[in-house]
């Protein structure tokens, strides 16, 4: 219903606003009509000439005048033949004509006047032109001077829909309800821990007296940290969607304008509208914009977001919690609010939104993919692997590049190989197929990928290899290797971070080694290495010269994690010197390791050169070959053979089947003994006859037992058996097993995660099982109908 009526109310100002426009037009174009008429009417220059007195009686007495019009204090003399002269639209046409002053009697002259046949007119006093004349220089000036001032005034004031300095401190807040942004937590994944938290506070919202009730009282805010793109927003969309409460939305620049006391004016009013629509949930995204700290240090001194500040912490303090009213911040710079905001009454709350784990990231893949049409291919766990690091935006884009990737090549599902290639366009860009290498440049790009993958085979704590390319890319790569860890890591030994760094130099050591002279391919990587062997020196402290000595600390941990140095110059100084010392180390490590297997990188470099781009597979096939090893079988993300993966996956369903197999058997049972009861009470009248037609029975009838049916009592007729298991057959078609849900959940969880050939493999085991169902049940149907026409012949 709020939906309904706030679409109608944007409806309403949709037309109004329209509306509203073309009347401003018409009164404008009014205005500059009127105008026009009173500067023609007010402007205009008479046509008349004016003449002595005896200019004008010589032209009577030489008949070149033809009309004379006598006024109050001149006369107009029309000359003969004298063509019209249009000065004005709005005033009618006027003659060319000259004028002069009155010297004698009008009854003198119109006598010599009327002698020589001129025709003499009186001019009768017009008090409605003085009316006109009035209007036009006095009454209409002032008019338009009120009408452009309402117009400006309107306009400033924000009546027609653009809203101005009348409304300047008003709040821009967004409002949405549920029905509008349609988003719960079942839209947001890989972020559990976060979701977990804000449960509890829908769940006061939809009952606080439980809360009320023990003392407890409604967290007034809650704060929502972490890196861009990791879903802070969609998390307070989605507290909202599940509260069904409303939803006001604003960023934290929404508060600053151009005038001084605006934010603070803004702040006022976001409250009082929340206090209106309690309990609500109100949002400001980026609060870091006025949140900031008031010391100088993070940039303070600027008097109009403090005062927009204070006045929001006077806000946050002043109102009631039982009202409902809670907020929800997001930043990704917690470091530089101040700290009056953080404290316990504000914001209670800091919620830790981090960048998802490897089961948080093949959730989000999940999610986002429900929509896409997907092959028996896809594997979400491997691209997770792939992507450690990504943030939900990421994980989107890359489903969104694949779906478009399948688009482009004319097919209808999404295949893996798709979602690899959406990774590779995320992470290094598009291949750039119009930069055309030389064959040098082609072979030197060659040996300095293989050296970083050769070195990933030689070490033991490196990132296997999936991919190796020398086809340049749009974000300026030459060539790449893709790595994939064959598990998540969250720790780093100082063994793994020495490997690292050396297979980091691996491609400048090769193009050394095979060319005797470097390039500039190898800058990125220098850069990489650096910065791990500083980390070691400054932060994780594994130089043996300064021991444990924090000697950086990072600043922005959510953003780009910049590091300040806490150490003095000459510090400083030795710190470059370890740092050189660790990176001369590793070079000369990998230099060794690829003289040593020169051959091998000799010979993977000329099949790289040969076809441009080799898989993980192929690169291996060819090392393992030269060293003579098998080649390792490759494991599934979760560091399993992928074979022993599918078996286990079969193992799982097998047994499920066979828990199913014995619970449905054991029903039957139970079924069956209630049956031999009934059965008892039945036969006891004439237990000769039954016997009789047992033996019958037994010597004529070869049709199969219905499944759980058993014959425990000698005397039981065999007809009365086949109607009773007849009965409860259809009996049992109509009432499912009571563990019938329990068992398709685990079916359901089971086929999710079992191939294609799997679920084909099952689907026809349950055909086949419902065939054979069906085959018992008509044998069961004709026995029974056999036994009625024995029993109607009888």
């Amino acid at each position: 219903m709020e939906n309904n009526q706030n679409n109608s109310n944007k409806n309403n100002n949709n037309r109004n606003r329209r509306s509203g426009g073309l009347f401003t037009y018409l009164i404008f174009f009014m205005l500059i009509v009127l105008l026009a008429i009173w500067l023609i009417r007010f402007f205009r220059k008479d046509t008349s000439t004016e003449i002595t007195y005896n200019e004008f009686l010589k032209m009577v007495e030489e008949q070149k005048i033809e009309k004379v019009i006598i006024h109050a204090e001149t006369i107009e003399i029309r000359e003969v033949a004298e063509k019209d002269n249009i000065s004005s639209l709005f005033f009618g046409n006027t003659k060319a004509s000259l004028y002069t002053g009155k010297v004698e009697e009008d009854d003198t002259l119109t006598q010599r006047l009327l002698e020589k046949g001129i025709t003499v007119e009186g001019e009768i006093p017009d008090n409605s032109m003085q009316v006109w004349y009035f209007i036009f220089s006095y009454i209409l000036p002032i008019a338009i001077f009120l009408g452009i001032g309402f117009l400006l005034f309107r306009r400033i004031g924000g009546s027609d829909g653009v809203g101005g300095i009348m409304n300047v401190g008003k709040s821009n807040a967004k409002v949405y309800v549920q029905k509008e942004t349609g988003i719960t937590f079942k839209d947001v994944a890989g972020e559990d821990e976060a979701i977990e938290s804000l449960q509890e506070v829908v769940d006061f919202l939809h009952n606080p007296d439980k809360y009320v009730k023990i003392g407890a009282k409604l967290p007034k805010g809650a704060l929502l940290v972490g890196p861009p793109g990791t879903g802070k927003t969609l998390l307070a969309k989605a507290v909202a969607g599940e509260a069904h409460v409303p939803f006001f939305s604003l960023t934290g620049s929404d508060f600053v304008e151009l005038y001084v006391g605006v934010g603070a004016s803004r702040v006022r009013d976001l409250f009082k509208e929340a206090e209106k629509n309690a309990p609500c949930i109100i949002f400001i995204d980026e609060i870091d914009a006025i949140g900031r700290s008031r010391d100088s240090k993070y940039g303070g001194g600027n008097e109009e977001r403090e005062q927009t500040l204070n006045q929001l912490l006077s806000e946050m303090d002043g109102f009631d919690g039982k009202k409902g009213i809670i907020i929800l911040a997001a930043t990704n710079r917690p470091e530089i609010l101040d700290k009056a905001l953080l404290r316990p009454g504000r914001f209670d709350r800091r919620i830790i939104v981090e960048k998802p784990d490897l089961k948080g990231r093949v959730e989000i893949l999940k999610v986002h993919a429900k929509d896409v049409k997907l092959d028996e291919t896809v594997d979400f766990e491997e691209i997770a692997l792939a992507t450690s690091g990504a943030v939900g935006s990421d994980l989107a884009n890359m489903i969104n590049e694949a779906a478009i990737n399948a688009v482009k090549n004319k097919r209808e599902f999404v295949s893996q190989k798709d979602l690899f290639n959406a990774v590779e366009v995320v992470l290094v860009g598009k291949e750039k197929k119009d930069r055309i290498l030389s064959e040098q440049e082609r072979k030197i790009v060659s040996y300095h990928e293989v050296g970083h993958a050769l070195l990933s085979a030689l070490q033991k704590n490196s990132e296997p290899v999936q991919k190796i390319t020398i086809v340049p890319r749009t974000m300026g790569a030459l060539g790449y290797v893709m790595q994939v860890p064959e598990e998540e890591k969250y720790l780093n030994t100082k063994e793994e971070l020495h490997d690292m760094i050396v297979g980091l130099l691996g491609g400048r050591a090769a193009e050394e080694i095979v060319f005797g002279s470097v390039t500039t391919g190898a800058s990125n990587d220098i850069e990489k290495a650096t910065s791990i062997a500083r980390s070691m020196v400054t932060q994780y402290g594994m130089s043996e010269k300064f021991g444990l000595v924090g000697l950086e600390t990072v600043e922005s941990r959510y953003l780009d994690g910049r590091t300040v140095m806490n150490c003095a110059d000459r510090t400083a100084a030795e710190v470059d010197s370890e740092v050189i010392g660790i990176l001369a180390a590793c070079y000369e490590e990998a230099k060794k390791l690829l003289s040593e297997n020169r051959d091998i990188m000799d010979k993977i470099a000329a099949h790289l050169i040969e076809k441009e781009t080799i898989t993980g597979k192929e690169f291996m096939e060819i090392y393992c070959a030269e060293k003579g090893i098998p080649v390792p079988e490759p494991k599934n993300p979760l560091g399993k053979p992928k074979d022993e993966k599918k078996a286990e996956k079969k193992e799982d369903f097998e047994k499920a089947e066979s828990e199913k197999k014995e619970e449905t058997s054991e029903n039957s049972e139970a079924k069956a003994d209630d049956d031999v009861k009934v059965e008892e009470d039945v036969k006891a009248e004439d237990k000769t006859e039954d016997k009789e037609e047992k033996s019958e029975s037994k010597e004529t009838d070869e049709d199969l037992p219905f499944e759980g049916e058993e014959e425990t009592e000698e005397d039981t007729s065999p007809e009365d058996s086949i109607l009773e298991s007849y009965k409860k057959f259809d009996e049992k078609k109509e009432e499912p097993a009571d563990d019938k849900e329990d068992f398709e959940e685990i079916k359901k969880d089971l086929e999710d995660r079992l191939s294609a050939e799997e679920k084909a493999e099952i689907e026809e085991m349950e055909k086949a099982k419902e065939e054979i169902s069906n085959e018992v049940f008509k044998r069961i149907k004709n026995r029974a109908f056999k036994f009625e026409d024995d029993e109607e012949e009888k």
